[in-house]
This record gives structure tokens, sequence and C-alpha cells, in this order.
């Protein structure tokens, strides 16, 4: 993996949620704890809601337009047949890292 500084933990709120550019493009990061966070697409599937604007739940996002709820560690919707992109993520020296090779792979996608 190759790892990229996105930003400060402290900047995405603890049960909530932040877009943070990247030079491969934006990505949602979610924080479910004090140094847990995710990376995942911030497009639902359904209706192309802005997941980073759904509740925070647990290790989950519900979808601010029509409830469908995603596990954060997956992009596993539940009780759909649908997902959404999930980019390894870690938290080191209090700054959210993420792999730049998913992130491009996506952007060339």
């Amino acid at each position: 993996m190759s790892w990229v500084d996105i930003g400060a933990v402290e900047a995405v709120p603890e049960r909530g949620a932040r877009v943070l550019k990247t030079a491969m493009g934006c990505v949602a990061v979610f924080r479910t704890g004090p140094e847990e966070v995710f990376a995942v697409s911030d497009t639902c599937p359904h209706k192309a809601g802005p997941l980073s604007e759904g509740i925070v739940h647990g290790q989950s996002v519900t979808c601010p337009l029509h409830n469908w709820v995603f596990d954060l560690n997956t992009g596993e919707a539940q009780g759909e047949d649908a997902s959404i992109a999930t980019y390894p993520v870690r938290v080191e020296a209090g700054r959210i890292l993420v792999d730049a090779r998913a992130l491009a792979a996506r952007s060339a996608a």
C-alpha cells in the first residue's frame, strides 16, 4: 500500500463524517471512535445521496435520502444487493492516512 496523509483525525467529529479532498479526488471519512476511521465513497448507489451527511451509528451509516444502511467495514448495504467502495485507512500520530493506490484505481475506473 501507498499511504497518503489526508488530514487530521480531529477534523472529523466522532460519530460523524467529512468529505476530504485528495489528489485522487474526494473521499468520505467517517469517525466512529477516538482513532477509528473509515474511508468510503460518498455516493449512495440508490439515489446518489451524500453519505457523509447520513447518520453514523456503530460502524454503519444510513443514507440521508432513503435510509439505506451501509456497513463501513465492507461497504455492503443491509437488505439490498448494493455496496459502496471502501478504501484502506489508518490513523497514525493523529493523522488520517488512506491508501493512495486504492483511490487512484477508483479515479482511473
